[in-house]
């Protein structure tokens, strides 16, 4: 009989998805004991007290200088997101270039023109640290947002620079509208991107209100993510976005499905599907694994057996279709139908999100709520704690160094 694999012990959970038990509220809260699906409902809170926030931090000095050459967003993992976010509401008009900055230190062309945003939720992370003492080495004028009382405040202070503080109540992950509304605001105080009080009141209504559509008690059949969890359970997910703010969300959605239900994500933009990855649908866990299907067999046995893609896509549409973009609206239409269409057509099952809202915020708010919260019922269908990965502090220990007293 063969052992336990190394490194197993503490790992729980089951392999196949089990629907009952999203259908009891209080097992559910049980295997949920960090509280995600607690900290993922107050997303409408995060907004109206981070940008409370925003407003109590001296961000006027950030515009004194004019508008920057360019704006760095620096952080990694749901930080780093950020960046994304920024770019994709301030769109295609904004008149600097917004990059975002995932690994330590700032791009080398960065100088005193620029303005760099060092964002991490702990406060703590290396990345965001380094962005923020190469910025203020090298005269950049710097913005930092994270928990309060860390190390990345007391690096904005020492170089006089607008620290926002963003009280840390969950992982990164389940935080990330506390840590994108101050991003946008300082972008704001720049003049590069239009976010008025009324769209942050309206994202956090939308955010509100879907927290209250999926909440825990809500039967399957009523709670779209749980719905959504039950149909990607068992699946190889494969999240597409129509345009370039649905893609932000369809990454979104497959760094939770990763970090929550541990599942293996493709996630990308539509324009780029159609260049080759489209081409998946035709494959073994596509078309193939359908065109094979035993239809005699017993449809549980046959779907537990075969593993499938299960195509996810997230629709936007835009606010205006004569608005100035990368890409018209009508092309980007155009592509969603004809996937869907492909994929009706090899008999792979099609979800669809689709956007919402009268701002580019809102509409993006529209777009990851339910998918937020269907991460995690799918880690809760097949038993696992959505918060708690061991694989995540395992790789911390393998890869930090061992203090010099203990080697």
């Amino acid at each position: 009989m063969a052992g336990p694999i190394e490194g197993a012990a503490g790992l729980t959970g089951r392999r196949v998805a089990d629907e009952s038990l999203l259908e009891d509220e209080k097992t559910m809260l049980e295997n949920d004991p960090g509280g995600m699906l607690r900290a993922t409902a107050s997303a409408g809170a995060q907004v109206r007290e981070s940008a409370a926030l925003a407003a109590e931090a001296n961000l006027t000095v950030l515009a004194d200088e004019g508008r920057p050459r360019a704006v760095v967003v620096a952080g990694i993992g749901t930080a780093g997101l950020t960046g994304s976010i920024l770019a994709t509401v301030a769109g295609p008009r904004c008149p600097v270039p917004v990059i975002g900055h995932r690994s330590a230190g700032v791009p080398g062309w960065v100088g005193a023109a620029d303005v760099v945003i060092a964002v991490s939720a702990s406060g703590r992370s290396p990345e965001a640290l380094a962005a923020a003492d190469a910025a203020a080495r090298r005269g950049a004028r710097l913005v930092a947002i994270g928990n309060p009382d860390s190390e990345l405040q007391a690096m904005a202070e020492r170089a006089r620079a607008p620290f926002i503080p963003v009280p840390r109540r969950a992982p990164a992950r389940a935080s990330l509208w506390g840590l994108a509304v101050p991003v946008l605001l300082a972008a704001r105080s720049l003049g590069l991107v239009k976010v008025n009080e009324a769209d942050l009141a309206e994202t956090a209504a939308r955010l509100d209100a879907d927290a209250e559509r999926c909440r825990a008690n809500a039967e399957s059949f009523t709670n779209p993510a749980k719905s959504l969890a039950l149909g990607l359970a068992g699946s190889i997910p494969i999240v597409w976005g129509s345009s370039p703010l649905a893609t932000v969300a369809a990454r979104r959605f497959a760094d939770t499905l990763a970090a929550n239900a541990r599942y293996p994500v493709m996630a990308g933009a539509l324009g780029e599907a159609g260049r080759g990855r489209v081409g998946l649908l035709d494959g073994p866990f596509g078309g193939l694994a359908e065109s094979s299907r035993d239809i005699f067999a017993d449809p549980d046995e046959e779907e537990e057996a075969n593993t499938r893609l299960r195509l996810v896509v997230f629709r936007d549409g835009g606010l205006n279709p004569e608005d100035e973009a990368d890409e018209p609206v009508a092309v980007e239409e155009r592509r969603a139908d004809a996937v869907q269409t492909l994929a009706e057509r090899r008999g792979v099952r099609c979800d669809v999100v689709t956007a919402e809202g009268g701002s580019a915020l809102e509409r993006l708010a529209s777009l990851v709520a339910v998918p937020d919260f269907a991460s995690i019922y799918l880690a809760l269908a097949h038993g696992l704690d959505p918060m708690a990965v061991p694989a995540i502090n395992e790789m911390k220990e393998l890869s930090n160094p061992m203090p010099e007293g203990l080697q």
